[in-house]
């Protein structure tokens, strides 16, 4: 009965340390699997312009949404 619980122990340990480098390391990890997609996918040339540009233009966004009107509003007030 040891073994049985050794081995569970072992494997949650395991389930949960993937789980902490997925979340540690996701931006790289996503950027490593859209360039796998891109690159695995046969209807992906990388040659056509039009491609590159839908590619680059997605690449380019911005991560946080414009922040400028946020600040005009001025401070919050405290509860």
């Amino acid at each position: 009965m040891g073994a049985v619980v050794t081995a569970v122990i072992a494997i949650a340990a395991v389930v949960l340390g993937w789980i902490t480098i997925e979340m540690a390391c996701k931006p790289c990890l996503d950027s490593g699997r859209r360039a796998m997609d891109r690159a695995l996918d046969p209807n992906y040339d990388p040659d056509e312009p039009a491609a590159a540009a839908a590619a680059t233009a997605t690449a380019n966004e911005p991560l946080l949404a414009d922040l400028s009107t946020a600040s005009a509003a001025g401070p919050a007030k405290a509860i």
